[in-house]
C-alpha cells in the first residue's frame, strides 16, 4: 500500500513580487487570513487581562498575612512576574500586526476579562486568583479556536500563555485545597 501525498505548491516568483508591495504592513502579508482588527482587539483585551492579573497578584503578594503567608506570597510574586511576561508578549504581537498596545489605566478594567478583586484574607486572595485564572483559561481557549489557522503566530502565543494559566490555576487550586 502506498500513501498519496499532496504536492507542495509554492510560487516563489509570485511571493517575491508580492513581498515588494505594501512594505508598510511589515509582517502582515497577503497570506494573513485573519481579520486583523478583530485580532488586535482580542490581543488588547488580553493585554488588559494580563495587566489586571499582574496588579492583583502584586497586591496579594504585599498583603499576604498569616502563618502560611510566606510561601503563598512567593507563589503570588512568581505568578505576577509570569503574567507580566504574558503582557509583554501580547504587546509585542500587537505592534508586529501594526497595532498599538493599550496600556491606559482608564481602559484596563473595561477591557479585562478578569476582575480586580482585592481579597480580604489569604484564603480569599487564593480563591480570587483561581477564579481569574479560570476566566483567562476559558477566554484564551475561545481565542485559540477563533484564530485557527488564520493567524498561527498569535495562536501559538495564546497556546503558550494558556499552558501557564493552567499551571497557575492548578497552583491556586492546590493552595486552596491545602487549607482544608
Amino acid at each position: 500500500m502506498s500513501k498519496t501525498h499532496a504536492s507542495f505548491d509554492f510560487d516563489l516568483k509570485r511571493v517575491r513580487e508580492a513581498a515588494r508591495h505594501n512594505l508598510e504592513q511589515g509582517s502582515v502579508t497577503a497570506g494573513y487570513a485573519a481579520d486583523r482588527e478583530t485580532v488586535l482587539k482580542l490581543l488588547n483585551d488580553s493585554l488588559a487581562t494580563e495587566l489586571v492579573c499582574v496588579l492583583r497578584y502584586k497586591r496579594h503578594y504585599f498583603m499576604a498575612k498569616g502563618i502560611e503567608s510566606e510561601s503563598v506570597a512567593a507563589e503570588f510574586l512568581q505568578h505576577a512576574n509570569e503574567e507580566q511576561q504574558h503582557a509583554d508578549m501580547l504587546a509585542a504581537r500587537i505592534v508586529q500586526l501594526g497595532g498599538e498596545p493599550d496600556f491606559s489605566p482608564a481602559h484596563l478594567s473595561e477591557r479585562s476579562h478578569s476582575e480586580y478583586k482585592e481579597g480580604t484574607d489569604l484564603h480569599d486572595m487564593i480563591r480570587e486568583n483561581l477564579i481569574a485564572e479560570r476566566i483567562a483559561i476559558e477566554s484564551y481557549r475561545s481565542i485559540i479556536q477563533y484564530l485557527g489557522d488564520g493567524d498561527t503566530t498569535t495562536r501559538r502565543i495564546f497556546e503558550e500563555i494558556l499552558a501557564v494559566e493552567e499551571e497557575h490555576a492548578d497552583d491556586m487550586s492546590d493552595l486552596l485545597n491545602a487549607g482544608k
